[in-house]
């Protein structure tokens, strides 16, 4: 894998560009002069690990013909506070999925994602763990 990141500005603006050439923007936060003209980089970590696990999951489930009408995952993730490196403190992630679905079948597909196949949950995981839920056909505002 390689990935090339060229600054944009004359601050914390950049933009990073992998295999596919897809640009992502980089930026730091306000508080050391970053002009929010991109994500962070410990969110990007987070986003890796929603999509890897996203398309894990959609691919499991395709394979068994499941209908998926909607797909949202919430990461809800702490970092510790005053600590240089500030690492992540905890990770919740619930996958919330809609349409004409076995929950057993979903539930096994979580599960095959964050035990076994998505490679980003597997390197947060040496850091930290990760808890996961998820629902099918579930109103998103209601408590899990």
């Amino acid at each position: 894998m390689k990935i090339e990141l060229n600054r944009v500005d004359n601050d914390f603006h950049f933009e990073a560009v992998g295999s596919t050439g897809v640009p992502v923007n980089i930026d730091a936060a306000q508080a050391i002069g970053g002009h929010n003209k991109g994500a962070r980089p410990m969110e990007l970590l987070m986003m890796g690990l929603g999509g890897c696990s996203a398309i894990d999951i959609v691919n499991i489930l395709k394979k068994q013909k499941q209908q998926i009408e909607s797909f949202k995952i919430i990461i809800d993730a702490e970092r510790e506070k005053d600590k240089t490196p500030s690492i992540f403190e905890s990770v919740n992630i619930h996958f919330y999925l809609f349409g004409n679905l076995d929950k057993e079948k979903v539930a096994r597909a979580v599960e095959l994602s964050m035990e076994k196949y998505c490679s980003a949950a597997a390197v947060i995981r040496k850091s930290v763990e990760i808890k996961y839920s998820f629902s099918v056909n579930e109103n998103l505002n209601a408590e899990n």
